[in-house]
């Protein structure tokens, strides 16, 4: 700021601390700006989540991680509309770990949706069934598939006992693990 003052304002301490003070001042109003302007996009807004699980009459949880919450936002926003499979697949990619194959089973009257994208239960599961079961039809049960590792993969990696063992993962750990 001071490169905009006439020069013999240069050796003024009063004047280097008033421009000093409104950089500062301009500075925070300016991140304010950009964090108010942050809340209006589901993907950066922190704070302005609960306006946004309002507007799609979500209930207000605030101790869930941001990521789930940013997640069933999306999945509401996506689901409106007639549902076909691309929806409910649409749906269920906006949650963490949502990378799903859908399939129709209609003899049985069923929707099956294999979680492929990373292994295992995803941390927000009761969120997906929510956002999925408000959508499709109530005529249609909906099953949930996942994804674990496989004795073939396992051989596959051709690890001896001790060599896996080095991994120093419990069962939980690798029964999710990509060789």
């Amino acid at each position: 700021m001071e490169d905009y003052l006439p020069n013999y304002y240069a050796d003024s301490n009063i004047v280097a601390n008033l421009t000093e003070q409104e950089a500062r001042e301009l500075t925070e109003y300016h991140a304010r700006a950009r964090d108010v302007l942050n809340q209006f996009f589901i993907d950066t807004a922190t704070w302005g989540l609960a306006r946004w699980e309002e507007i799609c009459g979500i209930p207000v949880n605030e101790s869930k991680p941001i990521d789930q919450r940013r997640s069933y936002i999306k999945s509401k926003i996506r689901g409106a509309g007639t549902v076909t499979l691309a929806v409910i697949k649409n749906v269920v990619d906006s949650f963490q770990n949502g990378q799903v194959d859908i399939q129709e089973n209609f003899g049985n009257y069923e929707v099956v949706i294999t979680f492929i994208g990373k292994r295992g239960i995803p941390p927000n599961l009761n969120d997906v069934k929510s956002a999925v079961r408000e959508i499709v039809p109530a005529h249609l049960n909906v099953l949930f598939k996942f994804t674990y590792l496989r004795w073939e993969e396992l051989d596959a990696a051709n690890l001896t006992w001790d060599q896996l063992e080095a991994l120093g993962m419990d069962w939980d750990e690798l029964e999710v693990w990509k060789p």
